[in-house]
């Protein structure tokens, strides 16, 4: 059985980006032992990517290859005249969940949810997070987008570790019961 795991950095004040979707204060924040946070260990368990199409959208904004390349990758949107293609397939967020459910009874990596919020939410209310594993960025950045959007259900977690960084990022793991 694989697990869903949402894997993400947040500013102090909650939010993984800005209201227009800019991540670039996560460059703001000196890492003096180039640390890479986990994510390279973290990624080689990684079978299937899933994110939600604010977050694709930002992605192919970014004018760079498209990073996940060799996984399974899935885009949840309303949007049902996009096609998929050679790294995606797009998905509705009603079919999202009978997918999510399919996908942590296979054999085999994980699954990583990337976000955003709106994805995040759904995911939650829904019992399909395992693992919940938040960089905790040592910055407020005011107006932007939650962590969770509206309407999230109230859930327990239990810290399963902690770990702090010389550059002040601390990494949380929950479990999700």
């Amino acid at each position: 059985m694989s697990k869903v795991k949402l894997y993400i950095a947040m500013s102090l004040d909650g939010k993984i980006a800005k209201l227009n979707d800019d991540v670039s204060w996560l460059d703001e924040i000196p890492n003096p032992d180039k640390s890479d946070y986990g994510y390279y260990s973290f990624y080689e368990k990684i079978e299937t990517i899933i994110m939600g199409n604010g977050t694709y959208k930002f992605i192919q904004n970014m004018d760079i290859e498209f990073p996940y390349k060799g996984k399974r990758c899935y885009v949840l949107t309303r949007d049902r005249s996009l096609q998929d293609n050679i790294d995606v397939n797009f998905v509705s967020a009603e079919k999202s969940i009978e997918l999510v459910a399919q996908l942590k009874k296979e054999e085999g990596g994980d699954n990583w949810l990337v976000g955003g919020g709106q994805a995040n939410t759904l995911f939650a209310n829904n019992s399909l997070i395992d693992e919940i594993i938040i960089h905790v960025i040592p910055i407020v950045i005011g107006d932007g987008i939650p962590l969770f959007g509206d309407r999230l259900n109230k859930k327990m977690l239990t810290l399963l570790s902690s770990k702090s960084y010389q550059s002040g990022v601390v990494e949380l793991i929950y479990g999700v019961l």
